[in-house]
């Protein structure tokens, strides 16, 4: 089982179906809604203001998700992919948005419905990225609109992968 810790007399809730690898760690006060997978050496950590997440966002191998304090809360709406080591901190990430391999988005950011912040990307504090955008560099910007449901599609991949793993653990019990 996951790392769940409560923190100042807050502690992690989350809906049904939910998977988290047994190495991340949920801390403070962090509020997930259905079928939410949190992977191997994720931290999603609410300890000075919460985080908010949506259903089937996924929080993936190596990502940590943060606040900041006196600054903000991080909202993640649904069917949000926030790929492997991707730093997000104190931000708002749109319904269907995708947060690329160690990419960075910053206090009050706000990265549109179903954008994208490429691999690698920096996305500095207090950007605005609109709704099916593309976005890469360091820092980021602009780069193209994107194809219909480019990023949408990730969610649903992970929601079907955390299943398996739910499946294996009902069997080892």
């Amino acid at each position: 089982m996951a790392i769940i810790k409560s923190v100042n007399g807050l502690t992690p809730k989350w809906g049904k179906d939910c998977y988290f690898s047994e190495n991340a760690a949920i801390v403070g006060e962090v509020t997930m809604g259905d079928e939410c997978s949190i992977w191997f050496n994720a931290v999603v950590r609410g300890d000075v203001a919460p985080v908010t997440m949506g259903n089937r966002v996924n929080v993936q191998d190596g990502a940590v998700v943060h606040v900041t304090n006196k600054i903000g809360p991080t909202f993640i709406e649904d069917d949000v992919t926030i790929g492997h080591n991707a730093t997000v901190h104190a931000c708002t990430l749109r319904r269907g948005c995708l947060i690329g391999m160690g990419s960075t988005v910053l206090d009050n950011a706000v990265v549109g419905e179903g954008a994208v912040v490429a691999a690698g990307a920096l996305v500095l504090g207090n950007t605005i990225i609109g709704e099916h955008e593309i976005w890469g560099g360091v820092p980021a910007k602009f780069i193209k609109k994107t194809k219909p449901d480019q990023a949408e599609s990730y969610a649903k991949h992970y929601v079907e992968y955390s299943k398996w793993y739910l499946e294996e653990e009902k069997k080892q019990q």
